[in-house]
């Protein structure tokens, strides 16, 4: 028997992707009583043909802080997942009496004045590159971890969609001053070459203000490790 007290929790999603990855979460946390929220960014999933170049990171920030307005959302356990750091971060800042804590999963964390771009400057030319190639304001989805499995992969490939490179350039401006709100990070350790969260997973690991977590995982355990990682988010939370 569930004896955790029913929680929201409120999802900022990865870049390419959007809400309906977070799909085999939505059972588990329904069984464990409680309340997930997984909106989708403008220009992303259901939200696809609102794309258009002028979409930046504070456009996706906005995006959440309505979801938690006009559904009246608060004690929320805000997650963000990837690119969501940065959403999750802005969120948190912009919403400080509404989320009570913020959990990054495999995520980006930036500080004030930060673009994800800064955070991840090996990136930088190559996702560039790639908008030029293409229409000049889009980057084509990274590829999906190889321990996606088979079924997973084409329900992915079916539906992520380019990403506007303005996110990613955007940097990150904080109004409230640093955040003081419970963090917790979940390092996902089945990781590509490029280790792109690992500086993050040192950082948190060596801060007593923040508590750490690893999860036998790729980068994306909300799809290939839902069990796991629900087992976590419950633990994090209670």
């Amino acid at each position: 028997m569930n004896t955790t007290p029913a929680k929201t929790f409120l999802v900022c999603h990865g870049a390419w992707s959007a809400g309906w990855a977070w799909k085999k979460m939505h059972p588990l946390m329904q069984a464990a009583g409680h309340r997930l929220v997984t909106p989708c960014y403008t220009g992303l999933g259901e939200r696809a043909h609102l794309a258009h170049p002028a979409i930046t990171l504070d456009t996706h920030i906005e995006d959440v802080l309505n979801v938690i307005k006009y559904e009246d959302l608060r004690d929320i356990v805000l997650i963000g997942h990837s690119y969501g750091g940065m959403v999750a971060t802005g969120v948190a800042d912009r919403a400080r009496d509404k989320v009570r804590q913020l959990i990054y999963v495999d995520a980006f964390v930036p500080q004030d004045g930060q673009s994800l771009l800064d955070l991840n400057e090996a990136a930088r030319a190559r996702m560039e590159e790639l908008a030029k190639a293409g229409d000049g304001w889009r980057v084509p989805p990274n590829p999906t971890p190889p321990d996606t499995s088979p079924a997973d992969l084409e329900w992915l490939n079916a539906r992520r969609v380019d990403m506007p490179i303005k996110c990613f350039e955007t940097q990150l401006k904080l109004q409230g001053g640093p955040l003081t709100l419970p963090r917790s990070y979940i390092y996902a350790t089945r990781i590509t070459p490029a280790d792109t969260f690992g500086p993050f997973a040192r950082m948190t690991k060596g801060d007593p203000a923040w508590s750490y977590y690893e999860i036998d995982a790729s980068h994306s355990p909300n799809v290939t490790a839902p069990e796991a990682l629900m087992a976590l988010l419950q633990k994090i939370a209670a």
